[in-house]
């Protein structure tokens, strides 16, 4: 029986400030989970990994994050550690998460 995949974006952290960041459809780093491209393919996934690897000048740490879609298609964590990492350091005043304070 074929194993089932589970759907993923590519994340990183940049290389300049640390940050969380994706691949976004248009092969472009962003800071937004949302903007992210949900892939659901496997060969997809792989892909799209060796085409955030070609893009490593500004990223470092390329991996795969397990991801679902939410109500409206977009990228939703899709396990507890990319929660925290998408909502940014915690141990800041400022940034993402001061905004949801």
């Amino acid at each position: 029986m074929a194993r089932i995949f589970d759907p993923v974006v590519i994340s990183a952290n940049d290389l300049f400030d640390g940050r969380v960041i994706y691949l976004s459809p248009a092969d472009q780093w962003v800071g937004s989970l949302c903007q992210a491209e949900l892939i659901t393919d496997e060969a997809r996934a792989k892909d799209r990994l060796a085409d955030a690897l070609a893009l490593s000048d500004r990223a470092v740490g390329v991996f795969l994050a397990p991801a679902r879609p939410g109500p409206d298609g977009r990228p939703e964590p899709g396990h507890l550690r990319e929660t925290f990492r998408a909502a940014g350091p915690s141990n800041y005043f400022h940034g993402k998460q001061a905004e949801h304070a």
